[in-house]
């Protein structure tokens, strides 16, 4: 059975013309409806009138309209309690979101293109490919290259484009993946500038400016370089707010040191419980530095046997899941040269 939603001439069924009649009461009130501005009231005079009419607002809490600036100013000290209160109860609701965000567990690091396994967080486990914007865990690198000759040694294991024979042609290839919004390319050149390599002059402000840029591309690691900058004062002022907010956006983003960073931070200040979920976040994500502060803040009685005891199986979890042979192998050839 279905219901008619609209009129046809020559409706043969009496019940027709009285749905059509309904219908089109409806659709008329509903014309009527939009094409009727909001009653706005002064909440001085009490006068009412359109948005246009009454359209002078509380400058600070924008919950309340005056007809004029008159009235606005003879109603400030009886709306002064009111207007705060509502000011409060915004910020609680503000930072109640924001910490909704930042203590929610990032994503985890992207997976090695070649082995299909979780990317280590540490930057020493993997390389990042200007060639194609791959990036690829140092086992796969290993075992790549003591399979090929040495005059295939340098080539890329996941695109096999030789490297560049200059530092002018690194940089180039750089600048190239950089114009394609390469958020870790941009990053690396602004590192380039910030060390002066591959022949580019040291310049910190130029370094600074391609971090930010990174950061609103998505590269957390960016944005904990920023907060080293505005911690260390590296080229700028220090300022401690800048560090924080830019650490918080590089934890968001899955940046382990950023985030043990806060952690460090909210314990100086006497937040143990925000310093301790900073480090639980990153322990999951292979931060053995807030491993390690877990267990000095338990073994001076800070935290519970059972948040060590988490924090340690969080740990071994993401070690399992990030290890493997070729890895293993890498490794104990970086630490035998």
């Amino acid at each position: 059975m279905s219901t008619s939603v609209g009129c046809k001439d020559g409706a043969s069924k009496s019940n027709d013309n009285v749905v059509c009649e309904v219908n089109e009461k409806l659709q008329n009130m509903s014309t009527a409806d939009m094409s009727t501005d909001d009653v706005s009231v002064c909440a001085n005079c009490g006068k009412e009138g359109n948005s246009n009419e009454i359209s002078n607002m509380c400058n600070k809490c924008k919950q309340v309209k005056y007809c004029n600036a008159a009235c606005k100013k003879k109603h400030r000290h009886k709306h002064r309690k009111e207007c705060e209160e509502y000011l409060k109860r915004a910020a609680k609701h503000e930072a109640e979101l924001h910490d909704e965000k930042l203590f929610k567990q990032p994503p985890p690091e992207e997976d090695c293109p070649i082995c299909m396994l979780r990317l280590p967080c540490l930057g020493t486990g993997s390389v990042y490919m200007a060639c194609c914007g791959k990036i690829i865990c140092r086992g796969c690198i290993y075992a790549f290259q003591s399979r090929i000759t040495k005059d295939e040694h340098d080539v890329c294991p996941f695109c096999r484009t030789p490297p560049p024979p200059t530092n002018d042609e690194i940089v180039k290839r750089y600048k190239q993946r950089m114009q394609m919004n390469d958020a870790r390319a941009t990053y690396n050149i602004g590192c380039f500038y910030a060390n002066g390599k591959f022949d580019l002059p040291q310049n910190r402000a130029k370094a600074l400016e391609l971090w930010h840029q990174a950061g609103e591309l998505g590269c957390a690691v960016a944005n904990s370089c920023i907060g080293n900058v505005y911690t260390f004062s590296k080229g700028v002022k220090r300022n401690e707010n800048k560090a924080n907010r830019h650490y918080e956006l590089a934890a968001m983003g899955g940046d382990v040191e950023a985030r043990c960073n806060l952690g460090v931070y909210e314990i100086k200040k006497g937040n143990l419980d925000r310093g301790l979920k900073h480090y639980m976040i990153a322990v999951k994500d292979g931060s053995s530095t807030s491993l390690e502060n877990i267990k000095m803040l338990y073994l001076n009685g800070y935290v519970m046997k059972d948040d060590y005891t988490e924090a340690l199986r969080s740990y071994q979890a993401y070690l399992d899941e990030v290890k493997s042979d070729q890895r293993d192998e890498a490794a104990a050839a970086d630490a035998y040269i």
